[in-house]
């Protein structure tokens, strides 16, 4: 349990506000959709395949929400997922991360 007025650090970083995704490249914008993380999207969000975090584990949890983001009529590539649990007065945020091909200097989109 946190302290009350105890300074928390985040440890994530925004590397642009934008109203979808831009590829690094291109410039081109993408919208995207968020929709629920499901068992047939472990595969590809492992840390094998370079996530952080256990995924599945989050998704095992029956308290916590998982959620994806994906570009529009393009649902099947991950660009990054949160967890989050719901509170009787604010959400909490567990866990958030980008696709691990979205990270560093040569990542393929920025405001995820």
């Amino acid at each position: 349990m946190v302290k009350k007025g105890a300074k928390i650090h985040l440890d994530f970083r925004i590397d642009k506000l934008t109203n979808s995704i831009q590829n690094t490249v291109s410039g081109d914008s993408f919208q995207t959709e968020v929709s629920t993380f499901t068992t047939k999207d472990l595969k590809q969000s492992t840390k094998k395949n370079g996530w952080q975090f256990n995924w599945e584990q989050e998704l095992k949890d029956n308290i916590r929400e998982v959620y994806k983001l994906t570009i529009v009529n393009n649902p099947d590539i991950i660009q990054g997922l949160i967890s989050f649990t719901i509170k009787s007065d604010h959400i909490y945020m567990d866990l958030i991360e980008s696709a691990p091909f979205n990270l560093g200097r040569n990542k393929i989109y920025e405001g995820v």
